[in-house]
């Protein structure tokens, strides 16, 4: 029997051991066996398939009760606490980047997430490979750590503003601090990427796939906004005009990096990335505009590319939304080969889908 068929068998033992442990366990805290075992079952160390089956199940649960949210937590945390496998801990980020992509309201209230990846460290694949598993998972939980964090103060801002009533200029603030958090957010999506060879494997395609809607979503939200808040700022250098003119600058950017992860991703066979609209970009012109309104210098200090790829306009300020920027959930499938409704996430297929 070769190496990798007695690691294989190694992992279904404690795979097995896990579920048992789980089945045999009281129901305390936030325990609750079944669901723990669904967990442990979709999160197994095979990397030749994943669960679709108990993944549903778990969706099913916190979809029944937000009460089920933190038993849910409770298991994912235990199972990354104790893993040094790549899989686990990758099919663990995936589940619960699911659960966050379903908007369920529940998930505003978890704050920082109650474990950490941010050091993980592969013990199942050679050096080689462990080094681009481990950049891969901790670039993974950095950015879903900071997604709960903000979900969390939007949760607390918004009941804020709800209790009293805010001058206009205090909820421009809020909006500019909401685009730069949207920035942050996507620049750690971008750091999420096969960065050695031999990684090209089924299970980070499929995270890949998952990464590559995020980033196309996040992107587009923070365009719609910029162009709006820069379009109702007035022709002075007020701090919020200049600090919406360096966001604007800063989404210029960010569009070129997008547009470079999205064709870095349809050379390696990325589902969504192939089916994804062109990425709308900032035009020059339109930057040039917002620099004079309120700077009033005409040095735009970078060039902004006017068109995208396929060498039509890939759009502006003044350009109308693309068709499906805004309807997103609409057109796209989620990872787990899912589909995104406003309500929930609806399975294409119940089965295992099996990568050889």
């Amino acid at each position: 029997m070769s190496m990798k068929l007695l690691q294989r068998a190694s992992a279904a033992v404690k795979d097995k051991k896990s579920i048992y442990l789980a089945k045999v366990g009281r129901k305390k805290g936030f325990r609750n066996p079944d669901l723990e075992a669904a967990v442990i079952k979709t999160t197994s160390h095979d990397e030749s398939f994943i669960d679709y089956k108990n993944a549903q199940r778990v969706f099913d649960w916190v979809r029944a009760s937000p009460a089920f949210l933190k038993p849910l937590i409770w298991a994912l945390t235990n199972r990354v606490d104790k893993t040094h496998n790549w899989v686990v801990a990758l099919k663990s980020l995936l589940l619960l980047h699911v659960v966050f992509s379903t908007h369920i309201p529940a998930t505003r209230m978890i704050g920082r997430l109650p474990f950490d990846l941010s050091a993980f460290h592969d013990r199942s694949s050679g050096p080689t490979k462990s080094s681009g598993y481990n950049a891969f998972i901790q670039a993974y939980f950095a950015f879903l750590d900071l997604h709960s964090t903000f979900l969390s103060y939007y949760r607390e801002e918004e009941q804020q503003q709800q209790q009293q009533h805010e001058e206009s200029q205090t909820l421009m603030k809020k909006s500019l601090l909401r685009l730069h958090r949207s920035q942050e957010l996507l620049d750690l999506l971008l750091q999420i990427k096969p960065c050695t060879d031999g990684m090209e494997v089924g299970l980070v395609l499929e995270a890949m796939d998952c990464i590559v809607l995020e980033i196309f979503h996040v992107y587009n939200e923070i365009y719609d906004d910029v162009t709006s808040v820069v379009g109702m700022i007035a022709s002075e250098a007020t701090p919020e005009a200049v600090e919406a003119l360096e966001i604007l600058q800063k989404v210029a950017v960010q569009g070129s990096k997008v547009e470079g992860s999205m064709k870095v991703c349809r050379e390696m066979g990325i589902v969504n990335a192939r089916e994804l609209p062109p990425i709308r970009r900032i035009r020059e012109e339109d930057l040039c505009e917002a620099e004079r309104r309120i700077v009033g210098n005409e040095d735009v200090g970078g060039v902004v590319e006017e068109k995208g790829e396929s060498g039509e306009e890939a759009g502006g300020m003044k350009m109308e939304q693309h068709k499906g920027g805004g309807k997103w959930k609409e057109e796209l499938r989620n990872v787990f080969g899912t589909t995104v409704t406003e309500s929930w996430v609806v399975f294409n297929d119940e089965l295992p889908v099996l990568w050889i």
